[in-house]
Formats: structure tokens, sequence, C-alpha cells
């Protein structure tokens, strides 16, 4: 199993960094937070425009996908941008819409894969909420065995991340699809979203822990450098620790994915709960070892902070997730001999 990436890989990632930093993501997600949609939806043309959005929307309706192992890529450096935005559930909508088929996905799946519209989601199981239904083009929801076209973006409801905005779609509005063809594409489209939300906390916590050890560089206690201290030295490397060991089971997930492996649901819930917890982790040693300035909302770092924790619960908490690696452990060894690919 191959976990490098190759050189255009590489070269997409690089790409991305230079745009996101060149954009100055940190106003455009104070922007978003205020309600101010302008400057991110200006960004998300440009990442459409670099592919980003295309990815996971086949080639028939004007994508370039599934190609989860550049998805992986992409949402890892939207992570260490703190990019604002419904992306995972634009990403998941399409790949909801890709499975149904029909007229709703002709209908927006390249719209979706242009950057032309935005879409969120919404789905049994998930909880109540549509991220930035009120930033969007299209609001779906899930209900059953039914996919609707939401009829507005709802109330919104506090969030421990500003510019996270969280709205619940009210009920009803136009049927899109029915039956169970929508429950196999619900699934689907479930496991993207964990998929895309564990690449963009590990961008995250990879975020934290640089500005970290930037920070303990510089500050001086007792006359050195509070970073030369042991105790500060192995809690930055336990964050690596935890950073490390959640990357291969990211693309390891992403190899799954691009496969259609029996094994692909358990391999997203691992690389989930791996990474958001690792990405908890760099905010929480973040928090502390910055000290009281790590809680002012004036410094950069509050942005990815207030991040970490929503992304470690969103589109499968930790809990659910290893339930769901259990569960996958459990089919695996009811197996036949030679179906999990032992000789």
């Amino acid at each position: 199993m191959r976990f490098l990436l190759d050189d255009e890989q590489r070269d997409f990632a690089r790409s991305l960094d230079a745009m996101l930093t060149a954009a100055g993501t940190p106003s455009v997600v104070r922007a978003w937070a205020a309600g101010d949609f302008g400057p991110g939806r200006a960004l998300w043309g440009r990442l459409a425009e670099a592919g980003v959005f295309a990815l996971a929307v086949p080639e028939e309706y004007g994508g370039v996908g599934p190609l989860p192992v550049e998805l992986a890529v992409s949402f890892t450096e939207l992570g260490r941008h703190a990019m604002p935005g419904p992306a995972v559930e634009t990403v998941a909508a399409g790949v909801l819409l890709a499975g149904v088929g029909g007229a709703a996905a002709k209908e927006w799946l390249p719209r979706l894969a242009s950057g032309t519209a935005s879409a969120t989601l919404r789905m049994d199981g998930y909880g109540p909420y549509a991220l930035d239904a009120d930033a969007v083009d299209a609001v779906f929801t899930v209900t059953g065995e039914v996919l609707w076209s939401a009829p507005g973006p709802g109330a919104l409801s506090p969030s421990s991340d500003p510019a996270r905005r969280l709205l619940s779609p009210p009920p009803g509005g136009d049927v899109l699809a029915s039956g169970p063809g929508v429950v196999r594409a619900a699934a689907r489209a479930g496991q993207w979203a964990a998929f895309a939300t564990a690449a963009q906390a590990l961008g995250t916590g990879e975020a934290l822990l640089g500005a970290t050890v930037d920070h303990v560089k510089r500050r001086s206690q007792f006359g050195t450098a509070i970073g030369s201290f042991q105790a500060v030295k192995h809690r930055l490397a336990d964050v690596l620790t935890g950073l490390e060991f959640a990357r291969p089971l990211l693309y390891g997930a992403a190899l799954a994915l691009s496969e259609g492996a029996p094994g692909a649901d358990a391999q997203v819930a691992a690389a989930k709960v791996s990474a958001g917890e690792a990405g908890y982790a760099a905010a929480r040693a973040a928090l502390q070892l910055h000290g009281a300035v790590g809680y002012t909302q004036e410094l950069d770092l509050s942005l990815w902070l207030r991040r970490a924790r929503p992304l470690r619960d969103a589109w499968g908490t930790p809990g659910a997730c290893r339930a769901r690696v259990l569960a996958g452990l459990a089919d695996s060894s009811r197996a036949p001999r030679g179906a999990t690919g032992e000789a």
C-alpha cells in the first residue's frame, strides 16, 4: 500500500498553500463569522478554479473524480488555513447527488464542481443542523429514504466557533429523490463527509502545532526560551506523534474509498477519530503553552483553537467513529477465509 504523495500531488498542495496564504484567511474567517460572505465566496471561486470541488464529482457531471487522495491533500490545506464555509458539506452533497442521479444531479453537480454554486447538507444521524445554510445556494436534507431540497436556511444556533454557522432547516421542501437508493447514497456521502472533515482536522492540528512551536521558541521564562524545557518538549512531541499517526490512517482511508474496499467505512472512521483527537490535542496544548494570550480573540490563533473541537465532533463523534471501527472489525472476523485478502 502506497502512502507517499507523488510530485503532482505535492505540487497541488503547495499551490493551494500559496493561494490561501496570499488570501489572508484570518480576515476572511472573521468576515464570515460576522455574516459578510463576500471575501469567503471570492476565495471559494479561486479554490473551485483550482479544481478542489470537482474532486468528488464524477466526470460525467463535469468533475474529475472521485479522487479521494487529492481530496485529502486539499482539505488538509483548507484546515491548515482555517478556510470558512461548508466545503465538506458541498463535497458530501455532490457524492449524495451522484449516488441518486436523476434531474437533481444533472442540475446541481456541474455547478458544484465548477464553484458557481455551493451547498450544505443535513442528514439523519448527524445532528439537526446544516452548516452555513444562510450562505449557500442549496440546502439538501435526507430524512429516511427521502432527499429534500429544504425551503430555507432556518434559525441560527450558537456555536463554539462563530465561523461555523449552525442553522436548523425547516421541515419539508421539494422531494428530489426517494427510495432505498437514497439511503445507500446518504451512507456514502456520510463517509466522504467524515473523511474530508478528518483531513481538515489534521490540517488544523498542524497549524496549531506550528504556531505553538514558533511561540515557545520566542517566549522566555527565567531567562531562557520555554521551548527548551523538557515538559514543553514532551507535550509538543506528543502532539506531533498524534498527528503523524493520524496521517497514514487518512491516506489509508483515501485508498479504501478509491478502491471501494469493503472495510472503507471502518477505515474512514479510524481516520476521523484519530485526526479529530489529534487536532483537539494540538488545540489544548496550544492554549496551555500560549498562556493567557491564547484566550484573546484578537490573536489569530483563536480561529484555529475554536475550530478543533467542532471538527472532532462533526460528521461522526469520537464515540460513534470508534463504534464503526469495532463494527468493521467484527464484520472482518466473520468474513470467510480469503474474503479479507488473507491467504
